[in-house]
């Protein structure tokens, strides 16, 4: 029985972070990787990374002609994995569909529909085997389904094989983050111990936070072929005595890698001297979600830190020479002067990498009927829920003028000749070329939505 893994390429509209960055599907390793061993002989599956594959989906399945496809994707993937179910059905008869991943797993009902017949709404990889499972038995649809609601709550544990990266062999060359390239990815926490207002991470587990054993996660590093790793937590800055233990072994087991994590704010201001540590071995960037200098702002999105705060990590990051990659949220009531003064107060602390995102009430997320009444687009139009559209109406400008400001404030910030000369210097003219291809094509996406509006 032939099984296809999809990670779809994302919708056209979709303005994409994929232009300077593409990570392995490491949910969809994983399910490969986990196939019990008595159905192994029984069933074949393959992952389709549609961001890298050169054959079209149609071709494929006329090819393969699958029994099950099944897909992962967040928001901005529900559209176009609808279609893509729908013509899985058509071109091959009899066959079935499933939906994973994190929107699947919060916000499921967004997946109801007549062309998939699964959503794996929690415990995705026994759920994928429970439905092997059901097909091979002969099974009908409503039977698999049945099981699959039997299975009991959200699983707070993590007891499985580590993903099977020889799964995407052939598209591994294409897989970076930034100026992290070739990057592998590797998850060693489920949740986040942190209750942000508008922060999706959290749902995905149901508020609850757990932690693998670093023994496990230090012997799936020492299997990795790549030298460049991005730890995937949503907050992999948050115990002390867990990152010791964790370069302890590093250092036992002679493990030699540079890594990209994210941290809070709070944890880097008042961790210097484990950052020296962790930047002795490898530690190349952290991503850090500063989100605001303003404090209502700070403390409307309850982030528990100040911009002293703020500052403070960012001064202790340049110290030691590691990367800060800042994410900021633009709040609806900004007006021209809170973008300059957004924008002087970045270009003072010589930030150099900063995502600046429209405030997004994710569906899923505490926020989300708070804004409900002021949406800019349906709801349905899932495409545009990117962290990047504009979503909710600006309260003093005009929607073009709202995506202006972003965009003067990302070159002013960014576009800076001691910043170029300093990336050249770090990482060489090709990848700075990458990148400029990549930033290029995310400023031509915006530029369409000023000469368009809404």
């Amino acid at each position: 029985m032939d099984v296809l893994l999809v990670r779809p390429k994302p919708e056209k509209e979709t303005i994409g972070l994929q232009h300077v960055m593409n990570c392995e599907p490491l949910e969809l390793e994983y399910l490969v990787s986990n196939v019990p061993e008595e159905l192994r002989s029984k069933v074949r599956v393959q992952i389709i990374d549609m961001i890298l594959e050169k054959e079209s989906y149609e071709s494929i399945l006329i090819r393969l002609r699958p029994a099950l496809v099944v897909f992962t994707g967040y928001i901005t993937h529900v559209g176009i994995i609808k279609t893509m179910c729908s013509m899985a059905k058509n071109r091959v008869p009899g066959l079935l569909t499933g939906v994973g991943g994190v929107h699947a797993e919060v916000v499921a009902e967004d997946f109801e529909a007549a062309e998939i017949d699964f959503v794996y709404s929690r415990n995705g990889i026994d759920g994928f085997n429970e439905t092997l499972r059901g097909m091979l038995a002969n099974k009908k649809v409503a039977e698999i389904k049945a099981a699959l609601e039997e299975m009991g709550e959200r699983k707070l544990s993590f007891s499985y094989r580590h993903p099977d990266r020889t799964a995407v062999s052939k598209y591994r060359h294409g897989y970076y983050y930034m100026f992290h390239s070739p990057c592998a990815l590797i998850k060693t926490s489920f949740g986040c111990p942190y209750h942000c207002s508008f922060c999706f991470c959290k749902e995905i587990t149901g508020g609850a936070y757990f932690t693998r054993e670093i023994d496990d996660v230090v012997d799936e590093l020492a299997a990795i072929a790549e030298e460049e790793i991005y730890i995937v937590d949503d907050d992999f800055l948050f115990s002390e005595a867990r990152i010791r233990k964790f370069l302890r072994l590093l250092k036992k087991q002679g493990i030699e890698k540079k890594f990209l994590v994210y941290g809070r704010a709070d944890f880097v201001a008042s961790h210097e001297d484990l950052l020296r540590d962790f930047k002795e071995q490898g530690l190349q960037a952290v991503i850090v979600g500063l989100e605001s200098m303003r404090a209502r702002d700070l403390e409307l999105y309850n982030k528990k830190t100040d911009k002293a705060m703020n500052e403070k990590a960012v001064k202790v990051l340049q110290a030691l020479g590691i990367e800060l990659y800042a994410t900021l949220i633009i709040p609806t009531d900004f007006v021209r002067e809170d973008f300059k003064e957004l924008t002087a107060w970045l270009r003072k602390l010589d930030v150099r990498f900063v995502n600046l995102q429209p405030l997004t009430p994710l569906p899923g997320t505490g926020i989300f009927e708070q804004y409900s009444d002021r949406l800019l687009y349906p709801r349905e139009r899932y495409e545009m829920w990117d962290m990047a559209h504009v979503i909710l109406k600006p309260e003093h400008m005009g929607i073009r003028a709202f995506y202006w400001e972003i965009v003067k404030a990302y070159y002013r910030i960014i576009m800076r000749p001691k910043h170029l000369l300093a990336l050249i210097i770090r990482y060489g003219i090709k990848d700075n070329l990458k990148m400029l291809l990549g930033s290029s094509a995310v400023s031509l996406q915006y530029i369409k939505k000023i000469k368009r509006g809404y």
